[in-house]
C-alpha cells in the first residue's frame, strides 16, 4: 500500500526558508517520479516541481530559481529545499506519486509566508 509522509511545514517570515520532506513506503520508490504539489483555497492544486526517477528535475516558473527538488533513493524521500519565501508560496504542499494512471497523495503540510 502506497504511503506518502509530508513532514517540514510551518510559518515563515517572507524571505525565509523551509524544507520540505516526503517519506515514502509501499512501492519500488527508484523507479517511479515523484513531484511536490500545492494548493491555496478555492484554487487547483497545481504542481511545483517534478523529479525523474533519473534525477531531472523540473519547476514551475514561479519557483524556479528558489526551490529545490532532491531525493534519496536509499532512504525513500523526496525533499524540497525553498529559499526566499513569499507570501504567495503560502499553501498546504504535497507529496505525489503517479504509478500507472493512479495519482497517490499525502495529507499534505501547511507553509504560511506571512510578511
Amino acid at each position: 500500500q502506497v504511503q506518502l509522509v509530508e513532514s517540514g511545514g510551518g510559518a515563515v517570515q517572507s524571505g525565509g526558508s523551509l524544507r520540505l520532506s516526503c517519506a515514502a513506503s509501499g512501492f519500488m520508490f527508484s523507479a517511479y517520479s515523484m513531484a511536490w504539489y500545492r494548493q491555496v483555497p478555492g484554487k487547483q492544486r497545481e504542481l511545483v516541481a517534478h523529479i525523474a526517477s533519473g534525477g531531472t528535475t523540473y519547476y514551475v516558473g514561479a519557483v524556479k530559481g528558489r526551490f529545490t527538488i532532491s531525493r534519496d533513493n536509499a532512504k525513500n524521500t523526496v525533499d524540497l529545499q525553498m529559499n526566499d519565501l513569499k507570501s504567495e508560496d503560502t499553501a498546504v504542499y504535497y507529496c505525489n506519486v503517479l504509478r500507472g494512471t493512479t495519482d497517490h497523495w499525502g495529507v499534505g503540510t501547511q507553509v504560511t509566508v506571512f510578511s
